[in-house]
């Protein structure tokens, strides 16, 4: 007669492996606690997705975790460089990692357990901390021929435009490092941008080469104005000077990212009642209003998406985990 399986009581369940979702771990098990983490995609899903040529706005030592020297060949650092960064940090320190295991319930039992359902398998822990990102729900715009095929919400790769008619909107640094990108390899590329101009937190060095290629008008830039319509041929825009039909390839909807707050309201976490949704935490700890879940990185900003990023939210890891030891020694 076979023995029945005793189940494994984790300290942490983190969700989410990314760069924080990683710092987290490695805190976890810096301060010997038992950690697991869940992570739906690849390792560092979020980033792995993001454009192939991408530089960081972040010098390399801003990216580091737990005084882990990032050495990089470039003042910035770019995505092929951080993915191997993080890859290696997760590999030596041989993190406890599941990875294309997505999270779908969270449950709370009466010992005040936390229950984890993924795709996978079932875990019990004491706590839970959310690092799951912003990058994976994208804002849209709810406008005709949104979910056409020629529309896209996350860029890739300029080759796959060149000689393209492409509508990029937005103006924000993914907006117009595509429309810089796709530019250079001979695509024809129109800005359509509801602002009067140029965002203000486009990277400093990148501002000057949008303005001038808008300028020189290698770049169209149709400021102050709204998709308003996508057909497979065109697209549809309302200016100030009235509305225009333009031939169209692709089109490129820039427009920001959301966490999915419906997972953070499954979880019972309270939001904000404005237009923001900040998650409510402590920001002494991190832990939310449901004892035992903690939030961690970009998410603690909801809609505010530009609060938060990897060098000032590498701190969470610790927070959480210091909070999290104090409680088992009480």
């Amino acid at each position: 007669m076979q023995t029945p399986k005793q189940t494994i009581i984790y300290d942490v369940v983190i969700i989410g492996g990314g760069p924080i979702g990683i710092a987290c771990g490695l805190q976890a098990k810096k301060k010997g606690l038992s950690y697991l983490i869940l992570e739906k995609g690849t390792l560092v899903n979020s980033l792995y997705n993001y454009p192939v040529n991408m530089t960081f706005f972040s010098t390399s030592e801003k990216l580091e975790l737990e005084g882990i020297p990032f050495i990089s060949n470039n003042p910035k650092p770019r995505k092929a460089e951080a993915l191997e960064y993080y890859r290696r940090i997760t590999t030596s320190n041989d993190l406890d990692i599941h990875l294309f295991e997505k999270v779908e319930k969270i449950l709370q039992t009466d010992e005040n357990l936390h229950e984890v359902r993924s795709t996978k398998s079932n875990y019990t822990a004491r706590n839970i901390v959310v690092a799951t990102g912003f990058y994976d729900i994208p804002n849209y715009i709810n406008v005709p021929g949104e979910d056409l095929p020629k529309v896209d919400h996350y860029y890739h790769d300029p080759h796959f435009y060149a000689t393209q008619k492409v509508v990029v909107v937005g103006a924000s640094n993914s907006a117009v490092d595509a429309a810089l990108e796709i530019y250079r390899k001979g695509g024809e590329v129109t800005m359509v941008v509801r602002e009067p101009a140029i965002g203000e937190r486009v990277k400093y060095w990148v501002r000057p080469d949008i303005e001038n290629r808008i300028a020189e008008g290698s770049i169209k830039a149709l400021f102050r104005s709204n998709l308003t319509e996508i057909t497979p041929e065109h697209v549809k825009v309302e200016t100030p000077e009235g509305r225009l039909q333009l031939e169209n390839d692709f089109v490129l909807l820039l427009t920001g990212y959301r966490p999915n707050f419906n997972f953070l309201e499954m979880l019972g976490i309270d939001l904000s009642k404005d237009e923001r949704r900040i998650p409510h935490y402590d920001p002494q700890t991190m832990e939310t209003n449901v004892p035992g879940i903690y939030l961690a990185g970009v998410v603690c900003g909801g809609m505010e998406t530009h609060k938060w990023f990897i060098e000032n939210s590498r701190v969470h890891a610790h927070m959480i985990m210091q909070d999290i030891l104090s409680k088992r020694e009480r």
